[in-house]
């Protein structure tokens, strides 16, 4: 694995375990999702910076790990930045509680074989 996506994997596992601290400190639902601003905001800007940071890893690397959806990560972010206003709660929502840990297992498994 090249430094480069080494060092990318370390920061969104570091976005992941925050939107899990965020999750802990409010809780999992998407009723408190929806009715705490703070929690929306915080777990999204997390989603964004997942998002700016999956843009910069090296196209060998997506390539080589496409069971990831890459593309859909990098939306996601394209979403929050330009059209917040359409960042679909429920989306949100699966997305924090189904996919974040998932990825972030994943990229920690890749960092811990690196």
């Amino acid at each position: 694995m090249k430094e480069r996506d080494k060092d990318i994997l370390e920061h969104i596992v570091k976005y992941c375990n925050d939107i899990a601290e965020i999750i802990a400190e409010y809780d999992d639902t998407l009723e408190t999702l929806r009715a705490k601003k703070a929690f929306r905001h915080s777990v999204s800007m997390c989603i964004f910076q997942i998002g700016e940071l999956a843009k910069h890893l090296t196209t060998e690397f997506r390539n080589a790990n496409s069971h990831i959806a890459w593309k859909k990560i990098i939306k996601m972010r394209e979403i929050a930045a330009h059209h917040y206003e359409k960042f679909d709660i429920e989306t949100v929502h699966d997305v924090i509680i189904d996919n974040i840990p998932e990825l972030r297992g994943y990229c920690q498994k890749l960092l811990d074989n690196a």
